[in-house]
């Protein structure tokens, strides 16, 4: 079903506030730049809908003349691909170990099928991606410690170190909607594979966004993560650590929320956490004036 028909029982009068609520922040937001994390764990074929449903927001976004970079892991995709190429996948302290094989792999899938695939759904929304691939941005060195701070030996996965605006700004300036892969490259040129939450947070402080969006498979943090219903609406910066020493922020959430600190620090104004699997979940975040995820501010 069209999302036209999905909104065909409305009545005009209802379809009209909804419009002129969204309409101060469309003002507001007008040429900002936000930066959208999309998780490789959505890009699979049972979620066809979701993607197209995200790729309607990112063009909406930016039709509305908000500037949207967008960064992408791919994590069900490597495993597939490494499964596919014989290559056995294995994880040290929940992360993923990437040998020299490894690598190649992780290059080709997120740099070719995932960014392709991504590419391609926001052209089929009436969008103009400008695909690209990570090492151009990212220049990193070898990770050496946990998301503990624990020493930790991943073979070719990087801490990024710095980012090179320009691959992304360019396209920008032309409004087309940049889509970036999370490879990055050392000193010495050899390719290294990031976390995508943390190279996400990384470029929009380079950028300067005004935004940072991450798109996840939970409504939010939540006070209770078996309780779907217990959403941090708010999450105070200052708040982090507490959470964290109580098990509410941890696994795959400590890389986003770090991440997310690290930006707030650097300049970016809000993060947010949306769940993708709500459909325009990103546009009801931004235009609506509660919001449906979480909000990580300054104290």
């Amino acid at each position: 079903m069209s999302d036209l028909n999905e909104l065909s029982h409305i009545d005009p009068a209802t379809k009209a506030k909804v419009l002129l609520e969204a309409l101060p922040y469309v003002q507001k937001f007008r040429d900002s730049l936000f930066v959208v994390k999309y998780g490789g764990s959505f890009l699979d074929e049972n979620n066809l809908e979701m993607q197209r449903r995200v790729a309607m927001d990112i063009v909406f976004l930016s039709s509305v003349g908000i500037r949207v970079a967008l960064v992408h892991g791919g994590g069900k995709a490597i495993t597939r691909a490494l499964s596919q190429s014989g290559i056995e996948t294995r994880f040290v302290n929940g992360l993923r170990y990437t040998d020299e094989a490894t690598i190649k792999v992780v290059e080709q899938t997120l740099n070719g099928e995932v960014n392709e695939q991504i590419c391609k759904t926001i052209k089929d929304a009436g969008g103009i991606p400008a695909p690209t691939h990570g090492q151009r941005v990212f220049a990193c060195e070898k990770l050496a410690f946990d998301h503990s701070g624990d020493p930790v030996e991943l073979g070719f996965v990087g801490s990024i170190t710095s980012v090179s605006p320009f691959e992304v700004k360019a396209p920008l300036s032309e409004r087309r909607i940049p889509v970036i892969s999370c490879i990055a490259v050392d000193d010495a040129g050899h390719v290294f594979n990031t976390n995508a939450d943390v190279a996400a947070a990384h470029l929009a402080s380079s950028l300067g966004a005004r935004r940072l969006v991450y798109l996840c498979d939970v409504p939010g943090l939540l006070q209770n993560p078996q309780d779907s219903s217990s959403l941090i609406s708010t999450l105070p910066l200052g708040d982090i650590e507490r959470l964290k020493s109580s098990g509410i922020i941890s696994s795959g959430m400590v890389p986003k929320v770090d991440g997310a600190a690290h930006a707030i620090r650097e300049g970016v104004r809000r993060v947010h956490f949306v769940d993708a699997n709500q459909p325009h979940s990103l546009l009801l975040e931004i235009f609506t004036h509660t919001g449906i995820g979480t909000e990580l501010v300054l104290d």
